[in-house]
């Protein structure tokens, strides 16, 4: 067994070389050193078909199979959905607040967003002492 490898290190190496779901998977795998046919017996999900993902013929297998491999192959379930094409919270955290803020606010910065909150917070706690 590979214990040895952190999780950060296998998802960063990947992203930089932009790989996809298939490389993922396999070098995941394969860093545990597990058969197909082990991690077939450990999930239930078939030898073929693990096989038709690690080959790229499967680029988007279902959430619940993806669920089942994660925690086998030590890897973040939010990695692999990424991988797969699913959306994943907090992925794209810039355009989320940018949906949330628009206009002359659309490209605060995190501390402008916290600091106009905070400013937001103590008006409204003005108004309502003056409307008492």
């Amino acid at each position: 067994m590979l214990d040895k490898v952190s999780e950060p290190s296998i998802i960063s190496s990947m992203r930089d070389r932009r790989q996809h779901l298939s490389h993922f998977l396999r070098t995941a795998r394969e860093r545990k050193g597990l058969t197909l046919r082990a991690v077939e017996q450990a999930t239930e999900v078939s030898n073929a078909y693990l096989s038709q993902l690690e080959s790229g013929k499967i680029k988007q297998p279902s959430p619940i199979v993806l669920h089942k491999l994660s925690p086998l192959y030590g890897v973040s379930y939010a990695d692999a959905m990424g991988f797969a094409g699913y959306p994943v919270p907090g992925e794209n955290e810039q355009e989320e607040r940018s949906a949330r803020v628009s206009g002359p606010f659309a490209n605060l910065t995190e501390e402008e967003e916290a600091e106009l909150t905070d400013y937001l917070a103590f008006i409204r706690t003005r108004r309502r002492r003056g409307a008492q």
